[in-house]
């Protein structure tokens, strides 16, 4: 079913009994079809966090968390994020005997509609630590030109250095929209890179040349991982993108060459 046919942009009524069934699942594979030859396209992991997570005990009294939800980047569907959010919307007024059921429940659910294992874990809504970003912040760099949409084109090596580096960059500049209701999404995106030096001044451009596509958030980590992988040959790659809230949730896939370099989740002022 095309994601046109989702509850993404449309009026919804949100459910108060238990509804697994609004998951909407979209496959990564038409996506993917023009660089699935990139093999860090499936190594790594999309997290999410759910800020608006609530059920009820045995005895009926509401529960809340914050999740960190873990789905691999190798399961051949993503969830679309609306109906996530009805989901656990969905969960609100359902008893469960205690917090492990929830979260097997929960598990299953989204296992199935992703047809890979999906992984919750929950926190106490006052013990998610917010993180500071690690490495060197490029956005107060000129770069090379400024376009509106993603030109893999404007990445380019250092022509005056030609040394090997083991690099990490970021930018809070990213901006991308929602391929079904053009609702703006910002996000922080980190770029760790291991090979001849990269003209930092490029990468920014390309960052910022995302400010009018539309894209899910994975699709847009996707696209920049395999547009450096391929027009920059590192010998190792990895991108990883920490999307700002909205409805309650944040997606923050992540994209690597070797799975060493996997880093730990994080989340940031601005979620």
């Amino acid at each position: 079913m095309a994601v046109e046919h989702s509850l993404l942009g449309k009026d919804t009524n949100y459910p108060t009994e238990y509804q697994p069934d609004i998951l909407f699942p979209i496959s990564r594979s038409e996506a993917r079809e023009k660089y699935a030859h990139v093999d860090g396209i499936y190594n790594g992991k999309d997290w999410w966090h759910i800020f608006e997570i609530s059920w009820l005990n045995a005895y009926g009294v509401p529960q809340v968390a914050i999740g960190r939800m873990t789905l691999p980047a190798s399961s051949p569907k993503l969830i679309e994020s609306k109906s996530l959010k009805l989901y656990f919307n969905s969960l609100n007024f359902t008893k469960f005997e205690n917090t492990q059921k929830f979260i097997q429940t929960v598990e299953q659910d989204l296992s199935k509609a992703a047809q890979a294992n999906v992984n919750l874990s929950l926190y106490q809504v006052d013990n998610l630590a917010i993180n500071q970003p690690q490495g060197m912040c490029i956005d107060d760099l000129e770069p090379t030109r400024l376009e509106n949409h993603p030109n893999a084109n404007l990445l380019e090596l250092d022509k005056n250095n030609d040394e090997d580096v083991d690099v990490q960059l970021y930018s809070h500049l990213l901006r991308s929209n929602c391929p079904v209701t053009g609702q703006p999404d910002w996000g922080t995106v980190f770029i760790r890179y291991q090979g001849k030096k990269p003209c930092y001044r490029s990468i920014l451009a390309y960052i910022i040349s995302y400010r009018q596509h539309n894209g899910f958030h994975e699709q847009c980590v996707e696209q920049m991982f395999a547009d450096i992988w391929q027009n920059l040959k590192p010998e190792k790659l990895m991108v990883y993108a920490t999307y700002t809230r909205r409805g309650g949730l944040d997606i923050n896939p992540c994209r690597v060459s070797d799975e060493s370099w996997m880093p730990e989740p994080i989340r940031l002022a601005r979620q």
